[in-house]
């Protein structure tokens, strides 16, 4: 499966605990990533900046769901079910 042109629901909905330019500390679940254009593509794909999690990422069915808000509910729900509770 290639991604979805115009969803980008993996640079919104996860979390990220990895620098990314822009956010040394990472990016918390629900921002948009810095890094993401206007047209909704990474800035930093292929290069060596982008951080680790987001090269292993790659688009597949049960994730990416058959549109944008089916992709950004599933990536949402697994988000919270990863994160743990706060003290």
């Amino acid at each position: 499966m290639d991604c979805r042109t115009g969803c980008a629901a993996c640079c919104i909905a996860p979390s990220i605990s990895s620098p990314i330019p822009g956010l040394p500390s990472g990016k918390p679940a629900g921002m948009v990533c810095p890094q993401l254009t206007a047209d909704l593509r990474c800035a930093l794909f292929g290069l060596p900046t982008r951080p680790a999690v987001c090269v292993s990422l790659r688009p597949h069915p049960d994730m990416c769901g058959t549109d944008r808000t089916q992709a950004l509910d599933g990536l949402r729900m697994l988000e919270s079910l990863t994160t743990p509770d706060p003290l």
